[in-house]
Formats: C-alpha cells, structure tokens, sequence
C-alpha cells in the first residue's frame, strides 16, 4: 500500500510543479496536496525529480528553495537558464530563453548552477 501512495504521491506533485507557471515551494506543495501524504513523503519525492533531472531545484533571494519543471527541456533539465525572483509578489519563474555566462579559473568543476535574479516582474510593474 505504501508503493501506491507514493506512487500517487509522485504523479501529484508532478502534475502540480509541470502545471505551474512558478517554482513551487515545500508548503505550496503540501497546501495544494491537502491529505495526500506527509511532508517527509513530499521532500523524498522531490529530492528523487530533482536526481532524476525530471524538475530542479530554485534557490531564492530570501533563501527559499523551490521547484520547478522546465518546460522548454526535453527529458532532462538543462540548468542553464536563469530565475526571476519578484521582490512584491515573491513569484520565481524561469527565463528559459536567458542563457547567463560566466567564466571559471582553470580546474574549477562546476556540478549545479543556479543562477537567480530579483526585481519587479511584468505582472507588478
């Protein structure tokens, strides 16, 4: 049984992060999903999208983190795209058309990217 409702569990909180113009946090995950399961079951579930580069993580200017599904990436997530932070409305969305570039000295490594901007959004301005 518990297979199942994890199972279940993981199709929600899919459904809702793909169908959601903004990063979703913790909470606003566990609110949407009422009584589907406990938020020890959502962190699991997120924790393994995100391993499988299903959804990604997004770190905000206040220190929230945040997921979010690209919906211009094929399978896998590309993280090269920034995030839009709005400081009224508090929205994270992803500029995926934004490509950011940086240069590292030589024999840094780089394994995650997480590139967030704040300001005003269009819906505030």
């Amino acid at each position: 049984m518990k297979n199942t409702r994890n199972t279940r569990a993981r199709t929600e909180i899919l459904n809702l992060i793909t169908s959601s113009e903004e990063a979703l946090s913790h909470s606003q995950i566990q609110s949407s999903l009422k009584d589907l399961c406990d938020r020890f079951t959502i962190y699991r579930v997120l924790d393994r999208l995100t391993y499988e580069g299903i959804i990604h993580k997004v770190v905000n200017i206040d220190g929230v983190i945040r997921y979010a599904k690209c919906h211009n990436c094929d399978e896998k997530h590309h993280p090269d795209h920034i995030h839009f932070s709005c400081e009224q409305c508090h929205t994270v969305t992803c500029l995926e058309d934004v490509e950011p570039q940086f240069k590292l000295p030589k024999k840094y490594k780089v394994h995650e990217v997480n590139f967030t901007v704040s300001g005003i959004c269009p819906s505030c301005s």
